[in-house]
């Protein structure tokens, strides 16, 4: 089985870092870069897209609410049309930074709230992926389990790569459940470790109810703001080249299919 692993990168503001970004760009397949709304600034990005250039990692660009005091995690109420404009500035920062630096961009994510939001409900996953599409349509969907995104996707034409979030709990819909909820997040490395190495081997995650839940996933997910990231990183790669998958971009394992 071929399995990306991917980590939200570029998420400081000016002088502030976030996470550390280099050191997981040695770990990871593919990035999800802040454009500027939640985290990031022009700068950050130029950076980043360089180091993956580098390095030759898929970026893509991690579009959120334009909320950098709530870091993308509190939900905003903004017309629809508003924030499909919204996410079309944000892909645009991206691919123009890219394209001056002789890279592209392969793929795109919703960051925190307005990928809730936008899981939870079809009515507002449709305008933001038409969007995406009316911007790209060769980009690639990278999405937690979401019927709404990839129903949305589907009429819109675009690819959607789902994405197991070793970090998150999940309810027996597959969506992520609410960070207000207690462990909502999971801090702790080893079980984390515990959810990855299941999924690897079973295919299924256990649901914040405690159900089984099967998780198509062709990537996982390992957020860079937490502490510990870059190991936590290190050893699910470990798991996964130890076993009989491969760590192999989400833009390259779509491209093998066709």
């Amino acid at each position: 089985m071929d399995i990306d692993l991917n980590a939200d990168l570029g998420e400081g503001f000016g002088p502030w870092r976030m996470g550390e970004d280099e050191a997981l760009m040695g770990v990871i397949s593919s990035a999800n870069v802040a454009c500027g709304y939640h985290a990031g600034d022009p700068l950050i990005m130029m950076r980043t897209v360089a180091n993956a250039k580098a390095r030759g990692i898929d970026i893509g660009a991690h579009v959120g609410f334009p909320d950098r005091q709530g870091f993308g995690r509190r939900p905003m109420q903004i017309d629809t049309a508003e924030l499909a404009s919204m996410v079309i500035y944000q892909l645009g920062a991206l691919a123009g930074i890219a394209r001056a630096a002789g890279y592209s961009m392969t793929h795109m994510s919703f960051h925190g709230a307005l990928g809730n939001l936008a899981a939870a409900d079809a009515a507002l996953a449709l305008p933001l992926l038409r969007a995406v599409a009316d911007f790209d349509s060769e980009l690639i969907v990278s999405s937690s389990s979401s019927r709404a995104i990839e129903q949305a996707a589907a009429q819109c034409g675009l690819r959607v790569a789902t994405s197991f979030l070793a970090d998150r709990a999940y309810d027996d819909e597959g969506l992520l459940v609410p960070r207000k909820l207690p462990n909502s997040v999971i801090h702790d490395p080893q079980a984390v470790f515990d959810r990855v190495k299941r999924f690897l081997d079973h295919g299924h995650v256990i649901t914040y109810s405690g159900k089984q839940l099967a998780m198509p996933a062709r990537s996982i997910l390992v957020h860079g703001d937490t502490p510990g990231a870059v190991a936590l990183a290190r050893s699910i790669r470990d798991e996964i080249e130890g076993g009989a998958s491969r760590i192999v971009p989400i833009s390259q394992q779509l491209a093998a299919k066709t």
